[in-house]
């Protein structure tokens, strides 16, 4: 085959090849090894079918797109773009898709290599033709495009070649395509500002961010909504943490949140702005962020109360999040019994809602209910205990419920919560000593499909406590347990 991939190659060299010799070239190269495509590829081959990409047969264009994926992967990305970067130019504004997409990739190779991404870095004109793609109609390209810029902006040569140049207005240029476009811009810029506080300022003194800012504090509802997101993953950081609080935007926001009463569209953004700051909590500190800005938990609870699903299923979420460290939990127990109410409601959507929302009410309860077992201390045991019997008047029975339904997604659910309390004393009691329950987890005929064999199988690991200072009649039935952990089955 490896011949017959060199004649055919060589026909292609000529420029004189047919479509069915590229198509036959396209079925020999899938069955040579890259080390052969290289002792056998030449720059003249390169080019010359790069030229056929010029046709109006799309055919053709199709046949020498797959025979160059292959070439090309044979190749080091350094040869790449120090013998084809003219093809590499040409191919990023080829009017079809499939040669974009092909380029674009090799690109991506380009700027991973540490070796030759300092080949782009002095070739401005391929710079700018990757920015035009982020304002490409095919999504692939355009993300392709970002990663690839993202990538080359963490050096500082990368930085200054994006923001201290020409290049920066090509990026306007760009934005100025369509909402959609410019959003894809910002998302750009958010992916550079969270890798370290330099490429933050960076960013910020191009004015990008001061520009998406002000887009999430303006008028539109749906800009705000779309806003937020990227504003929340640029709170990921601390460099962007910082400097979303030197500007006064969490301040803006919780004022947003606060007079979101007398909007009546309010609910396009209003989701996000909660879950911004359930993310924030999470990665600063739950109870600062409840303290200084209390029009956020104040929100939670109030959607969460609604008979909106769409509002409580956010309500849900961020609780869950919020609640899944201890400090979380602590700032939630402080609310006493107003949150104990919400517990029951949760528990009442567990069973009753719709699908989704029963779903995120589950993994909501996983969450708020885990104790690492080194942060096990009596109080929190004792909260934990009694957040369980607040979802229910018999919380054992309506999860147990739950995980012999013949949905999969749900049955999981409930093992998951099982899973996440089933460490603490408590639980394994109430499990242990439950009719049936020890006789229901050691049953592996009701597992379904594997993800429903792995939920069950991370139960019993869960249930497996070291048996010192246990009564007997515990000990027996932990055996079962025991036993259970080094069956082959449940793998």
């Amino acid at each position: 085959m490896a011949e017959v991939a060199a004649a055919l190659l060589e026909r292609a060299a000529r420029r004189d090849a047919e479509l069915e010799e590229l198509r036959a070239l396209r079925v020999a190269l899938q069955a040579v090894p890259p080390a052969a495509l290289r002792a056998r590829l030449g720059e003249h081959h390169l080019g010359a079918l790069f030229a056929l990409l010029s046709a109006n047969d799309r055919e053709q264009v199709s046949a020498c797109v797959s025979i160059l994926e292959r070439l090309l992967q044979a190749l080091d990305p350094l040869y790449v773009i120090q013998n084809l970067r003219e093809e590499l130019q040409k191919g990023l504004c080829h009017p079809e898709d499939s040669v974009k997409i092909l380029t674009i990739a090799q690109v991506g190779r380009i700027v991973e290599d540490p070796g030759a991404v300092t080949e782009i870095l002095n070739s401005p004109e391929l710079l700018r033709q990757i920015i035009n793609c982020i304002g490409g109609e095919k999504i692939a390209v355009a993300k392709e495009a970002i990663k690839s810029l993202s990538r080359i902006a963490q050096t500082q040569e990368g930085l200054e070649a994006l923001f201290v140049s020409s290049l920066l207005s090509d990026l306007r240029n760009v934005m100025a395509t369509s909402d959609i476009v410019r959003y894809r811009v910002y998302e750009l810029i958010v992916e550079i500002s969270s890798v370290s506080a330099e490429s933050l300022n960076y960013c910020a003194n191009s004015g990008l961010i001061s520009e998406l800012i002000g887009e999430l504090t303006g008028e539109d509802v749906l800009v705000r909504a779309t806003c937020i997101e990227m504003v929340t993953s640029l709170a990921h950081t601390p460099q962007g943490r910082q400097y979303l609080a030197q500007q006064g935007v969490i301040d803006k926001i919780s004022n947003i949140i606060l007079g979101a009463e007398s909007d009546p569209f309010s609910s396009f953004y209003l989701p996000g702005f909660v879950k911004f700051f359930g993310n924030l909590a999470v990665v600063d500190s739950p109870q600062q962020i409840c303290e200084r800005y209390p029009v956020f938990m104040e929100k939670v609870f109030e959607m969460a109360e609604s008979q909106d699903p769409t509002m409580i299923g956010v309500a849900v979420d961020t609780l869950g999040i919020l609640g899944s460290n201890v400090e979380g939990k602590q700032v939630l127990q402080k609310t006493r019994s107003r949150f104990q109410n919400l517990l029951s409601k949760i528990g009442h959507q567990a069973k009753n809602a719709p699908t989704e929302l029963r779903l995120r009410c589950l993994d909501a309860i996983s969450s708020l209910l885990y104790l690492p077992p080194e942060q096990q201390t009596e109080d929190l045991l004792r909260m934990t205990e009694s957040w369980f019997t607040s979802l229910s008047s018999q919380p054992l029975e309506l999860f147990r419920s739950i995980s012999t339904q013949p949905f999969p997604d749900l049955h999981c659910g409930a093992l998951r919560v099982f899973t996440a309390i089933a460490n603490q004393p408590w639980a394994q009691k109430l499990m242990l000593h439950s009719p049936g329950f020890v006789e229901y987890v050691v049953d592996r005929s009701v597992e379904p499909d594997k993800a429903s064999k792995d939920a069950k199988y991370e139960l019993v690991k869960a249930l497996n406590p070291v048996a010192e200072n246990k009564p007997h009649s515990v000990h027996m039935r932990e055996y079962e347990l025991d036993s259970l952990l080094f069956s082959t089955c449940w793998m």
